[in-house]
């Protein structure tokens, strides 16, 4: 079985540029389609035949993602062979995926917080105001009704973002940058919306930096490597022949 087995090609053409949140997605896609294709199966020898070959091709293709996405420590474990491969096998590598992607996620939580900012009421007041007044420049602009509809809903969902506790600076950049690309003949009064912008992002980073001198920053060094869920026992030294004969010989 191969990849789209698990995984469909839109699927993959989504996935984040982020390698370890794109192996996060791409895990998350594999479970659930390894749960559906396997929740009607039984204990017959046709359908656990069927279970343990798709439980091996989905290892096969989280270890094979995680090498390609250099995802440690998955880089250097091996698919057991078929032959060999049985339920224990699957159990195990679950539990222990299970492990280090909860360790992925935080990190990923981390990271995304970085870029969101709290922005206080009265703030919020004036890019509301700003907002309405873009949306005033968009309808009366000279552009075609598909590119009117489509910077609308942009600013419709910029106005959803702003009602989240912490906002998002990524989307408002994104809404700015695609109001800015509108050429400048295409507005009533170009001098207007970009005033209206600017004074946008300005608001926000302002409020970014009133918040990051009100705290220190974290570090912006890498993740720490993810953690084993479990130490390693050294196998018991066996004693080598003529261990302890010293004590025996007389001379």
């Amino acid at each position: 079985m191969s990849i789209l087995n698990f995984v469909n090609q839109d699927q993959l053409d989504e996935l984040d540029e982020d390698p370890q949140t794109a192996f996060m997605e791409l895990v998350n896609h594999a479970q659930r389609s390894l749960h559906e294709q396997t929740k009607g199966l039984n204990d017959s020898e046709d359908d656990w035949r069927k279970i343990e070959e798709l439980r091996h091709s989905f290892m096969n293709v989280v270890l094979a993602s995680a090498k390609r996405f250099e995802i440690e420590p998955f880089v250097s474990l091996e698919v057991p062979t078929r032959r060999t491969f049985d339920m224990r096998d699957f159990d195990q590598f679950n539990f222990d995926l299970d492990h280090y992607i909860t360790q992925l996620v935080l990190d990923n939580s981390l990271r995304a917080k970085r870029d969101t900012v709290e922005i206080l009421p009265k703030s919020k007041d004036a890019i509301r105001a700003y907002i309405h007044k873009l949306r005033e420049c968009i309808e009366s602009a000279n552009m075609t009704d598909q590119k009117r509809e489509a910077l609308l809903k942009r600013l419709d969902a910029l106005q959803v973002e702003l009602e989240k506790r912490r906002v998002n600076m990524v989307t408002i950049a994104k809404v700015a940058f695609a109001l800015w690309a509108v050429p400048g003949s295409a507005w009533g009064s170009w001098e207007a919306a970009d005033k209206l912008i600017t004074k946008l992002m300005r608001n926000v980073a302002e409020a970014k930096e009133i918040e990051d001198q009100k705290k220190q920053l974290p570090n912006t060094q890498p993740p720490k490597a993810l953690s084993p869920p479990r130490k390693e026992t050294p196998a018991p030294r066996q004693a080598a022949f003529g261990d302890g004969l010293d004590d025996e010989i007389p001379f």
